[in-house]
C-alpha cells in the first residue's frame, strides 16, 4: 500500500506529465521546493498585508467587514483591526459618513467593477469624519454574495490645505481687485488734480512695495517647489544610472541612455531655477577665504574630462599654482557653467581650461573651438531664458539660465567676468579675482575627487532615508557597485538592520530630513554611539542653505547635494574607504 505522500506525487507527477518511477523520484523534491516556495510567498503576502502603510479591507458590499488590517484601524481610531471589523455591521452606516458618497461608491462599484481614487468621508470611532480617497473592486464570492476589497489613505490633511489654499486665493483675489481699482482711482485723479501728485506717488510706492513682495513671494514658492522636485529626481537619476551600468540589449541601452539625457536635463533646469530663485531673494551669502586655484581647478577637469571624450573632444587643463580670494563653491559653479557650454555648444575640436596672471589678479580662462558667437549678441547671452538662435534647435538644451546665474554670482564675490568670441572659430569665457599670498599649512578638501572603482566593491555601506523609493534606488545602485547595503529610514531601524545583517558600516549616507523632525547628523551620531566607532558619514541632501552647509563644515560631514551624482558617490566612497 503507498503513502499519502507517494499517490499525492504520482498524481502531481502524472498530472505533469512526467515519466516511470525513477523520474517521478527526481522531479518530487523539485516539487516539493516549489510547494514550499509558494508559501513563502502567501507569508510574505500576508506580511505586507499587516504591515501596509494604507488601509486594507474586505467586506461585504451592503453588509459587513470581512477582513482588516492594522491601518486602516489606526486611520479611523480603533485599537485593532478586530475591534475595527467586530464594529462595522454595515459599511454603508458605520463607515461612509456620507450616504450619498456611499450611494455612489455602489453605483460605480456595480458598473465598472472597481473605483480608483474616489473622495469619500469616512467617520472615525469617535465620530469624527476623515477625508479618504479609496480604491476598490468587486468580488462576487457566489452568486448571491458580493465582495469589495478596499484600499484608502488618509487625505484629510491634504484636503485641508486645499481649503486653506482656496481661501488664500479668494482673499489675494479680493486684494488684488481692491488694489487695482485703487490704482484707477488714482490714475484717473493724477489727470484732475495735479496739485495731489505727490500724495499720488506715495501711492504708486505702496503699490511697488506690494509688487517687490509678492515677486518675493513667488520666488520662495519657487524654490520650495524645485527642492521638493529634486526628492524624485534623485531617485530616477540612481536607477537610471544602475542601469547604465548594467549589459542590456542594445535597445534597451539606448533608451536608458535618453532617459538619462532628460534626467541631466531636467535636473540642470531645476538647480538653475532653484539658484536663481536664491540670488534673487539674496539668501546667497559668499563664504570668503584663501584657497589654491589647483584645489578646485583639478577636479574640475577630471569631472569633465569623460564628458568631452564621450562627445569626441580634447579636453586639456594647464595646472595653476595661484592661491586666490573667494568663496570656491561660487566659484566653482562659475567655472562649472563655463566648461559645461564650452562642451555642449562645441561639435568638433577641443576644450582647454587653464589660468593667466596679470597685475596681481588671475584669470581663470575656459577655450572653446564651438561656433562662436556674435559680438552683437554678447550681453544678451548673460540674460535670463536667452539663447543663441544657432541653439534653438532639437538638440537644444536648458532654457538659458546658466549665464544669468554666472553673472549674479559674479555680482556677490565682486569678480569680473568678460567674453570674447570669433564667429566660426570659438569663444573664450574668463572670471577674473584677485590673488593672495599662500596661508601655512592651508588646505581644503577638493569639491570633487576623482573615483578609483575597484575600491569600492565590498564597501559596507548603510543608508538612511525617510523616502522609500531614495532607499530603493540607493540599494540597487550601491550593490550594482558590489557595495554589502543595509537601508533604514531611522536611526533605530539603522542600527537594528545593521544588527541583523551582521556587519558594521564602512560608511554612512544619511539624508538630513526625516521623519518627526529627526535629523540624520542625528541619526549618523546615534550610530556611531551605537557601534563605538567613529564611522565616516556622508550627508545627502536638497537642502543648500547656507546655515546646513555651516553646520555640516563645523561637524566635518561631507555633502553631496540632491539629486546625487553617482560619478561624484563613487569617488566620496573612495576617498572616504
Amino acid at each position: 500500500m503507498k503513502k499519502h505522500s507517494e499517490n499525492r506525487a504520482d498524481a502531481v507527477t502524472s498530472l505533469l506529465g512526467l515519466g516511470n518511477h525513477s523520474t517521478r523520484k527526481s522531479y518530487y523534491p523539485e516539487l516539493v521546493d516549489k510547494l514550499e516556495e509558494l508559501e513563502e510567498e502567501k507569508n510574505r503576502y500576508k506580511w505586507l498585508f499587516e504591515n501596509a502603510l494604507h488601509g486594507i479591507f474586505q467586506a461585504e458590499l451592503h453588509g459587513t467587514v470581512l477582513s482588516a488590517n492594522p491601518s486602516i484601524a489606526t486611520i479611523l481610531g480603533y485599537p485593532s483591526q478586530e475591534i475595527f471589523q467586530a464594529s462595522i455591521s454595515h459599511i454603508g452606516k458605520h463607515l461612509f459618513a456620507n450616504e450619498h458618497h456611499y450611494t455612489c461608491f455602489c453605483e460605480q462599484l456595480e458598473k465598472n467593477g472597481s473605483v480608483r481614487g474616489m473622495e469619500v468621508v469616512f467617520q472615525k470611532i469617535n465620530g469624527e469624519v476623515i477625508h479618504i480617497a479609496i480604491n476598490a473592486l468587486i468580488k462576487n464570492v457566489d452568486s448571491r454574495t458580493p465582495v469589495i476589497e478596499a484600499f484608502v489613505m488618509d487625505i484629510t490633511e491634504r484636503k485641508l490645505a486645499q481649503n486653506k489654499l482656496k481661501r488664500l486665493n479668494e482673499e489675494l483675489e479680493m486684494r488684488v481687485d481692491n488694489r487695482t481699482q485703487e490704482l484707477v482711482t488714482l490714475n484717473d485723479k493724477l489727470w484732475q488734480e495735479i496739485r495731489e501728485r505727490e500724495q499720488v506717488q506715495q501711492e504708486l510706492k505702496i503699490a511697488k512695495d506690494l509688487a517687490v513682495q509678492a515677486n518675493s513671494s513667488k520666488d520662495k514658492y519657487l524654490a520650495a517647489a524645485s527642492h521638493d522636485l529634486l526628492q524624485p529626481m534623485n531617485a530616477a537619476r540612481l536607477l537610471i544610472s544602475a542601469l547604465r551600468e548594467r549589459k542590456l540589449p542594445e535597445d534597451d541601452s539606448a533608451l536608458v541612455e535618453r532617459v538619462h539625457l532628460a534626467l541631466d536635463n531636467a535636473e540642470e533646469l531645476l538647480t538653475d531655477l532653484l539658484d536663481i530663485s536664491k540670488l534673487d531673494q539674496q539668501a546667497v551669502k559668499p563664504d570668503i577665504n584663501e584657497f589654491y586655484l589647483s584645489q578646485i581647478l583639478s577636479s574640475l577637469s577630471a569631472e569633465f574630462q569623460p564628458v568631452a571624450e564621450n562627445k569626441g573632444l580634447q579636453m586639456d587643463f594647464v595646472e595653476c599654482s595661484a592661491v586666490v580670494r573667494s568663496d570656491s563653491r561660487l566659484l566653482v559653479r562659475i567655472i562649472r557653467n563655463f566648461i559645461s557650454n564650452a562642451i555642449r555648444y562645441t561639435h568638433s575640436g577641443r576644450v582647454l581650461l587653464g589660468c593667466r596672471r596679470k597685475n596681481g589678479a588671475v584669470s581663470i580662462e575656459v577655450w572653446d573651438t564651438g561656433g562662436g558667437i556674435p559680438q552683437d549678441q554678447i550681453d544678451h547671452i548673460f540674460q535670463e531664458f536667452q539663447q543663441l538662435e544657432c541653439d534653438k534647435g532639437r538638440d537644444r538644451q536648458g532654457v538659458g539660465l546658466g549665464l544669468a546665474i554666472v553673472d549674479r554670482i559674479a555680482k556677490i564675490l565682486d569678480h569680473k567676468i568678460t567674453v570674447r568670441s570669433e564667429v566660426g572659430k570659438g569663444s573664450v569665457f574668463s572670471v577674473e579675482l584677485p590673488v593672495t599670498k599662500p596661508v601655512a599649512n592651508q588646505w581644503q578638501q577638493p569639491s570633487c575627487i576623482t573615483p578609483v572603482p575597484d575600491l569600492v566593491s565590498g564597501t559596507s555601506i548603510l543608508v538612511i532615508d525617510n523616502e522609500e523609493n531614495i532607499l530603493a534606488s540607493m540599494y540597487a545602485l550601491l550593490q550594482q557597485w558590489g557595495c554589502n547595503v543595509s537601508i533604514a529610514t531611522t536611526a533605530d531601524e539603522a542600527i537594528q538592520q545593521c544588527r541583523e545583517d551582521g556587519i558594521i558600516p564602512e560608511i554612512i549616507l544619511a539624508d538630513f530630513h526625516l521623519d518627526d523632525d529627526a535629523l540624520g547628523t542625528d541619526a549618523i551620531a546615534a550610530v556611531r554611539h551605537a557601534f563605538e566607532l567613529d564611522i565616516p558619514g556622508v550627508m545627502l541632501t536638497a537642502d543648500r542653505s547656507a546655515e546646513c552647509r555651516q553646520m555640516f563644515k563645523s561637524l566635518g560631514l561631507p555633502v553631496l547635494n540632491k539629486p546625487v551624482k553617482p560619478g561624484k558617490l563613487r569617488a566620496l566612497i573612495t576617498h572616504l574607504k
